[in-house]
């Protein structure tokens, strides 16, 4: 069975090291300033000429409040105005790269995230859609895959049920631990009635999906009132749910600066608050689809997965790795064929280069051929727990053993420690590696010994 896990005490405490997540590879701090927008413009017209379908994905920063933990692009503030300027900012890029695609790649996947999309209102959202359908070809039978990331405390009924006029079919929502205390740590207060009544608005108007996400390290949390969270979130019935990591990087993330260090779980209580957490959501049928996330059996990830046809990108696990991923609005990343880039991450200078009719790509990366083979051995350990060397070998026409040949020590050692089986045929995560994966994945990251491992996170 896919989703069994063995947990190993000892096996964590050796593995858990700090590593990349793999939403790519090479990583995002792989990328560098000599990819720019002609790279961007050269990539469209290859997606055009081969008609490939494109998922879409919308970077709304803005916040009306902070939360300390938070690691992502935003601006936090309390005036609705500045979302306009943004906008008209983001409906130029949004012509900008359309005119380079061909009205018949279909968008199968669009999702809106942030800081929170349901900052924008009801109005600036319409419009923003309209945009959209009038540059891209969004599908209008409901078959595609529309997401957008919900903040309970700025949607209620009628939110919901414009999201869903609009096209959206599937939603995100925060929640990250229901413990009063725990909210007031990190400046994120949010009841479980604000909660229960978006997700009945969306189960009434029949939303495909509904993900919940959790955070479990936060100041003030214990492995007890940790339990209490995951059991009224399983009382919701999300049908998938994320189950983050918290990493601490105040050096990093000027928000974090703000949580008291000293009220956080000890590395013990943490690894106790997962092994439970695992324990409640399996008892209660979900699935470990691995890195973080959880999914019901009968959920399209659970089911590709089954399949062997899940895959990974910037957005996590998906089923739509197949299409070109376009990122709009600032610090959005996109991956066309072999090109990854990412617009400026400053919302001034995204603001003034799209002003100036210039797309804000800063950064980026294209993919050697030793990349390609690495993204296609780490992309199918991290989806299906295990790895086919044949088909590497014809995919890439390499000898996989040779290819890889001063990898096997660290492999056979995992094997040997129980991770993975090693066979001349392939290798295979064992349930006491899965939540290990990511660890499994580094040994063929040729990029992360010159890294800095503090920009990471650790894998449990």
């Amino acid at each position: 069975m896919l989703d069994a896990i063995r947990w190993d005490t000892d096996l964590i405490r050796r593995y858990d090291l700090a590593g990349p997540r793999y939403t790519s590879y090479p990583t995002a701090v792989q990328f560098h300033s000599q990819v720019g927008t002609f790279d961007l413009l050269h990539a469209l017209r290859e997606s055009r000429k081969a008609l490939r379908p494109l998922s879409l994905y919308v970077h709304v920063p803005f916040c009306a409040n902070i939360c300390y933990y938070c690691a992502c692009n935003k601006v936090i503030t309390k005036d609705r105005g500045r979302a306009l300027p943004y906008l008209q900012r983001l409906e130029q890029e949004i012509q900008l790269i359309a005119c380079h695609l061909d009205p018949g790649q279909k968008v199968e996947q669009l999702h809106f995230g942030g800081g929170t999309p349901t900052f924008l209102s009801h109005d600036e959202l319409r419009q923003l859609m309209s945009h959209l359908r009038q540059h891209f070809n969004l599908l209008d039978d409901d078959s595609g895959d529309y997401g957008i990331e919900i903040d309970p405390r700025e949607a209620d009924w009628s939110t919901m049920g414009l999201l869903r006029e609009l096209g959206f079919n599937r939603v995100s929502i925060g929640l990250q631990d229901l413990d009063p205390a725990v909210q007031r740590a990190v400046n994120r207060l949010q009841s479980l009635e604000e909660t229960r009544a978006v997700i009945e608005a969306a189960r009434t108007l029949q939303f495909r999906s509904i993900n919940i996400d959790l955070i479990y390290g936060l100041p003030k949390q214990t492995p007890d009132n940790f339990a209490r969270t995951v059991e009224e979130v399983i009382n919701l019935q999300p049908d998938r749910l994320s189950v983050f990591n918290y990493a601490h990087l105040p050096e990093r993330f000027m928000p974090q600066r703000r949580i008291n260090s000293h009220e956080l779980p000890e590395p013990a209580e943490k690894l106790q608050m997962l092994q439970r957490t695992i324990e409640q959501l399996t008892a209660a049928g979900y699935r470990y689809i691995g890195m973080d996330h959880f999914a019901l059996p009968d959920d399209e990830l659970a089911i590709a997965q089954e399949e062997s046809t899940l895959q990974r990108n910037f957005q996590g696990y998906t089923t739509h790795g197949h299409c070109d991923l376009i990122g709009l609005g600032v610090s959005a990343i996109s991956q066309i064929g072999d090109l990854y880039c990412q617009n400026s991450s400053d919302l001034t200078q995204y603001q003034n280069l799209l002003g100036g009719a210039q797309l804000a790509t800063s950064r980026g990366l294209v993919c050697n051929q030793d990349d390609r083979v690495r993204r296609a051995v780490i992309q199918q350990l991290i989806c299906n727990f295990s790895l086919d060397f044949e088909a590497i070998e014809q995919q890439f026409n390499i000898d996989f053993r040779g290819y890889f040949g001063d990898l096997w020590p660290q492999l056979q050692a995992m094997a040997e420690d129980g991770l993975i089986t090693l066979s001349n045929e392939g290798i295979e995560v064992l349930p006491a590696g899965r939540l290990l994966v990511r660890s499994v994945c580094m040994v063929f990251d040729t990029y992360l010994e010159q890294q800095n491992r503090q920009r990471f996170s650790r894998v449990i």
